[in-house]
């Protein structure tokens, strides 16, 4: 089974590019499942409904978020109604929506689909070393689920290498998102996870972490807001990964990078025809 998840997309241009590549980047790679983390669609600052029915029209199967989720209140009332919208797992047990679901791939496979969100350098909530345990319990790899895959929202690079460690050999993909800046230590880990520090962004690298630079820098340099942050409007880079898994353990037999278009040099894996 092949699976592809693409990093944080940052506001309009990220949304297009992604609505517009999507369907031949899936095609191409023969993906059968993908997972975009959309939580900073809606000009940079969480997702709507609206938004969310383009992803999936383009060809997302679950989408997943972070910190910004509520950022458009109208996904207050949206979320409870879409099984394909996750919101981090472990948020307090009566927010709205769920961190948490099980779907059906293009070729059948069962995937688990796990949103947690770190504590370090971001907002309190639950201990997500304590979901994840609670979540893997249930639902174990090649029992209840055939793919495991796990979007660590988190700021600390050293947070997300331990959700890897700690998964290992209990999840499929462990990949992190929420940084916007794709890290180079793609790997399988020793018990057969899949991992990366971080996916990236899908949007504008000419930009400070995908929004325009006047605003961020200023605050920078002077320590003052001078005025709203907004989202960088150039040419988008796609980023994420691909994961070739194996279909009797569920385990990862290769993870790669993907960068497409835009100010980053590109990579590709071979695509594989069905």
């Amino acid at each position: 089974m092949r699976l592809l998840f693409l990093g944080d997309v940052v506001g309009r241009t990220g949304r297009m590019a992604v609505c517009d590549q999507l369907p031949e980047l899936r095609d191409k790679l023969a993906a059968d499942f993908v997972i975009v983390n959309g939580e900073n669609s809606a000009a940079g600052f969480g997702i709507t409904e609206k938004i969310c029915h383009s992803l999936y029209e383009a060809g997302t199967d679950v989408i997943t978020t972070g910190n910004h989720v509520w950022d458009q209140r109208d996904i207050l009332d949206t979320i409870d109604g879409d099984e394909r919208l996750l919101r981090p797992h472990n948020f307090p047990k009566d927010v709205p929506g769920t961190g948490i679901g099980i779907y059906h791939a293009k070729n059948g496979a069962r995937v688990m689909v796990m949103n947690l969100m770190g504590r370090i350098f971001m907002n309190p909530l639950d201990d997500p070393f304590a979901s994840v345990e609670a979540a893997l319990q249930e639902h174990r790899l090649g029992e209840t689920a055939d793919v495991v895959v796990i979007d660590f929202h988190g700021e600390a690079s050293s947070e997300k290498n331990a959700m890897g460690c700690y998964a290992d050999g209990r999840a499929s993909l462990v990949i992190g998102t929420h940084s916007h800046v794709p890290t180079s230590d793609h790997r399988v880990l020793p018990g057969g996870t899949a991992y990366q520090t971080d996916a990236g962004m899908c949007g504008d690298y000419d930009s400070i972490i995908g929004m325009e630079k006047e605003e961020p820098l200023h605050r920078f340099t002077r320590g003052l807001p001078k005025g709203r942050f907004a989202a960088a409007s150039g040419v988008s880079t796609l980023c994420g990964v691909l994961v070739e898994i194996d279909d009797v353990t569920g385990l990862a037999k290769a993870i790669d990078p993907i960068r497409v278009g835009g100010h980053l040099a590109p990579t590709l894996p071979g695509s594989k025809k069905q």
